[in-house]
């Protein structure tokens, strides 16, 4: 194929479209599958059950579908499963799943991945996201669409981030972020909502007051979790236009353990 270079090595077995670009030196392995569109840089190794959308543009030097670090790990058939339009830039490292935590690391579509970014298993990460610089994700993490994720981001194991959340830069997450929150610090602490993000997004003003009653609820007004889902809930009435943001946030805050909490 022309547009593979001669310099790449390619198992046979590989399932590689035909308008599929590969760079100088890159290796792929048997297991794996690229859609139409998608362009891989030079020195790049795709390896594993990994599965790979259409119009991708995956930089070099990236490490894709490798084994989890994960000591319980005895090469199970586990997956890496990336969707379409993703762009991932320099020296990023996304490994498969493991039998533990449901066997594959899923990425959605239209995800903006920076340089040095690293998935461990069995995470999952939805659509419109944006990873700065050395964000690193420890197994089964959840990052729900719109997360902006600032240069640095720590974030432990199990932890999930609601929908457009942001994290500050060097923030270190230890427990779940809720949906449009922004945190900051070591550990993380809440200190706004996404106003902005919302606006560029379309959020008409009425949701927008929406959010900042939940904010209100959940950070001010020093209500138990419990005590703050309920006036959330209330919302609705008062903000009919954001009924499906209340959702959102209602069903978030079902899901987190109270071992975990939310960032405060």
């Amino acid at each position: 194929m022309a547009n593979i270079h001669s310099s790449a090595i390619i198992d046979p077995a590989a399932q590689i479209d035909a308008s599929v670009t590969v760079g100088p030196y890159t290796v792929i392995g048997p297991n794996v599958k690229i859609g139409a569109g998608t362009t891989v840089g030079a020195h790049c190794v795709i390896e594993g059950h990994t599965t790979i959308g259409q119009n991708n543009r995956i930089f070099q030097f990236n490490s894709l579908g490798a084994v989890p670090q994960d000591k319980k790990y005895a090469d199970e058939p586990c997956e890496l499963v990336i969707g379409d339009r993703n762009t991932v830039r320099e020296f990023c490292t996304f490994n498969i799943g493991s039998p533990g935590g449901g066997g594959v690391t899923r990425i959605g579509n239209d995800n903006w991945i920076m340089a040095y970014v690293h998935l461990a298993h069995d995470c999952v990460v939805g659509n419109h996201t944006i990873f700065a610089n050395n964000s690193q994700l420890a197994g089964h993490v959840h990052v729900d669409d719109w997360v902006i994720l600032g240069g640095f981001t720590v974030v432990h194991q199990f932890v999930r981030l609601g929908a457009h959340a942001m994290t500050a830069m060097c923030s270190l997450l230890f427990a779940d972020l809720p949906p449009f929150v922004m945190c900051q610090g070591q550990p993380a602490g809440a200190r706004s909502m996404n106003y902005e993000g919302l606006r560029r997004r379309g959020f008409s003003p009425e949701r927008i007051s929406a959010v900042k009653a939940m904010h209100k609820a959940l950070y001010r007004d020093d209500l138990t979790l419990e005590q703050a889902r309920g006036s959330i809930a209330g919302l609705t009435e008062k903000f009919p236009e954001a009924a499906a943001d209340v959702q959102l946030m209602l069903s978030f805050l079902s899901q987190t353990s109270p071992q975990r909490g939310i960032v405060r």
